[in-house]
Parts: C-alpha cells; structure tokens; sequence
C-alpha cells in the first residue's frame, strides 16, 4: 500500500490568487473537461487540472516551479466548457500575478503593484522625479524664466532636456534589470528544481522559443478567445517596434553626440531631432504607436463588451492594458500636437506620455509587464525538458 502524504495548504496564497481573480478555483471538481479541451495541452503533458488541484489544495511552491502555469495563453476554452464554472484560465492568470509578485526583488515593489490602493504612489513617483527634472535642467530665458513657457517654438528638448531623460532613463534601467535579474533567477531554479530531464540545449530550446513567441504560432490553436490573437499580435509587433525606434534614436543619435563630448570629435550623429516624415524612423515609430494604441485598444474593447469569455480580469490584467495604451496614445499626441501652435497643450501630453514610459519600464519587474520574461523562462523550459 502507498504510503500517505501530509498535505499543508498555503492558506494566504489560496486568499492571494482568489483576490487576484482566481475567485473559482474552490469550484472545481476534478472533472479534467479543462485538460481535454484546451488545444495547448498534450496527451503527455496535461493540464490545467493539475494545476487546479494544486491550487485549491494551496501548494504556492510547486505551482512557482510548473512550467504548465506559462504555457496557458489565455485561449478561456477551458473556462467556457468548464460545467461548474471554475474557470480555470481564471485561476492559472492569478497564479501568474501571483508569481510576478513572489519573485519580485525587493518584495515590497511587488506588493506595491498587486495593491490598487497604492497606484496613485506609484503615479506620483515619476510626475515628482520628471517635474524635478524641468525644474532642474530645463534651460531658461535672459530674464530666468523657463524658456518652453516663453516661446511659441514648441521644442521639447526645451521642456525636459534629452540629457536628463537619457540619465534618468539609462542609469535607471540598468538598476531596474539588475533588480528584475533577481526575480528571474529565482524563477529559472524554481523551474529546475521540478525535476524535469533536458532533452535538448538551453541554445536550442531558446531558439524554438523565439520562433514560437515571433510567430504568435499557440494563439492559432485557440478556439473561443481566437480573437485575442489578432489584437495581441498587432500590439505585439507595435511593441517591437517601438523598441527599434528607440534603439535607433539612442544609437545613431544620443550615443554619437555624448562620445563627441568626451573628445571623440569625428563622431556626430547620423540624422538631428526633431525627425520628421518622412524618415524611416519616423515612419517606424508612427507605425508602431498606432499599433500600439489599436492593439490594446482591442483587448480592451473585447473584455468591456465580454469580460467571461475573454477571462483573465485581475487588476494586474487591466493595470497592464491601460499603461500600455496610454504609453501609446499620448505618444502618438506627442507627436502630432507638436503642429498644432499649442506649446502647453503638447508639452502637457508629452509629460503624460514620459510618465506612462517611466511607469511601464521601471515598474517592469513587479507587473504583467513582466510576463513577457517569465513565459519565455518557462517555455524554454518545458521545450529543453520534452514537456512542449
């Protein structure tokens, strides 16, 4: 006879993935109609039923350790034939927030993000530390006055001067990737301690998993949530893209002009600011902020109109959608009220913009932001193991 196993339920993180829209997991009764509808689940590799049990049952550490968690894409065909309603694509998208904050280096920044009641904080931080920077480094008039609020010339090197973004912005990232290294490092040997056997290189398996994220391949297998693909794919590559446009700036612009301060005097960067139409990387970085705004706009619509059947509507969830879409709107404002003639209007976006960015990128580690690290960790796992 089998021996019996003593099973202690983490009851706070039962209470912490029901707060973060895992509500249904008691619900559940072990059907498994769940692992035989969804489309990304494997004969050999089921789920989400296991996962189900493991969170009713409380077990925090070994669903930080299953990669299974990561390889659900919210397709929600487990939720809509679930016949107790326990929604399942629910629950696995709580235990994922759960898991943002977790690992989440200093913890106290994880806990910050998953508490709605701190958000204003959170707003504040980067409206104080971008308004001390006008303040600071803005240049000013003859008569000492800040120039941007005395000409008609909207310029937004006036407003908050490039070198004190590119300070604020590269020497803050690094420290912010430093801090998110922490968290995906505990992540990897949580995933290594599941016991899984390599069948394949990490090199091989990383390979695999950029195709697969690139082309958006396990979106095609959803059935209910179809949809979403679309919208997701666009945002996606609108993301991408945006990541190009920046990168070119820094490079070709902001990285030539700082090394010719230093006595590099024969480089000088390849094009000036502003750029204007129609440059490549004006054309790239318009492209990319309608997608940006066009894709999350989608996903927001679709869950406004049918939040059951789009599932996953923890405050995590939305948190993300809405800084994504506002990064992209007053961007594109950004952009085109610079011809409007209206200085305060464009300058006023434009801090709303810097603040969204700020928001999105610093507070990566701690949010759903952080997922696009996490799933890749994951399904380069279960890839290098033989569980994909």
């Amino acid at each position: 006879m089998a021996a019996g196993r003593l099973v202690e339920p983490d009851l706070d993180f039962i209470r912490e993935v029901k707060r973060a829209g895992g509500s249904t997991v008691k619900k559940c009764f072990q059907c498994a109609t769940c692992s035989v509808v969804c489309n990304q689940s494997s004969d050999e590799n089921p789920f989400p039923r296991k996962e189900m049990i493991l969170t009713g049952w409380g077990q925090a550490e070994k669903l930080v350790s299953d990669s299974n968690v990561w390889l659900c894409y919210q397709c929600n065909d487990c939720t809509t034939y679930c016949p107790r309603g326990a929604r399942p694509g629910d629950v696995l998208a709580a235990v994922r927030s759960y898991i943002y904050k977790n690992m989440a280096f200093p913890s106290f920044m994880g806990k910050a993000l998953a508490n709605p009641r701190v958000l204003p904080l959170l707003i504040l931080v980067p409206v104080v530390i971008l308004a001390a920077c006008i303040l600071a480094f803005a240049p000013r008039g003859e008569n000492g006055g800040l120039l941007f609020m005395q000409s008609s010339l909207i310029d937004y090197n006036y407003f908050l001067p490039h070198s004190s973004v590119d300070a604020l912005f590269v020497f803050g990232n690094i420290m912010i990737f430093i801090f998110a290294a922490v968290g995906f490092v505990r992540f990897w040997k949580f995933l290594k301690g599941s016991g899984g056997e390599s069948k394949i290189t990490f090199s091989k398996a990383f390979i695999l998993t950029v195709k697969e994220i690139f082309s958006h391949g396990k979106f095609s297998n959803c059935g209910v949530n179809r949809a979403r693909a679309v919208a997701h794919f666009i945002l996606f590559y609108g993301f991408i893209g945006a990541m190009i446009t920046t990168g070119a700036i820094f490079i070709f612009i902001f990285v030539p002009h700082y090394l010719s301060l230093l006595g590099l005097e024969s480089l000088h960067p390849f094009f000036e600011l502003p750029i204007n139409l129609p440059h490549p990387v004006k054309i790239i970085g318009g492209l990319s902020g309608l997608a940006l705004v066009v894709g999350t706009f989608l996903l927001i619509y679709r869950r406004s109109r049918n939040r059951d059947e789009v599932g996953a509507n923890g405050y995590a969830d939305y948190l993300f959608l809405y800084i994504l879409f506002f990064t992209g709107l007053s961007g594109m404002l950004s952009w085109l009220i610079r011809y409007s003639g209206a200085p305060i209007v464009a300058y006023l976006i434009y801090f709303v913009h810097m603040v969204c960015v700020f928001f999105l990128l610093w507070y990566m580690p701690y949010s759903k932001f952080a997922h696009m690290i996490y799933r890749t960790l994951a399904i380069v796992y279960a890839k290098k193991t033989g569980r994909d």
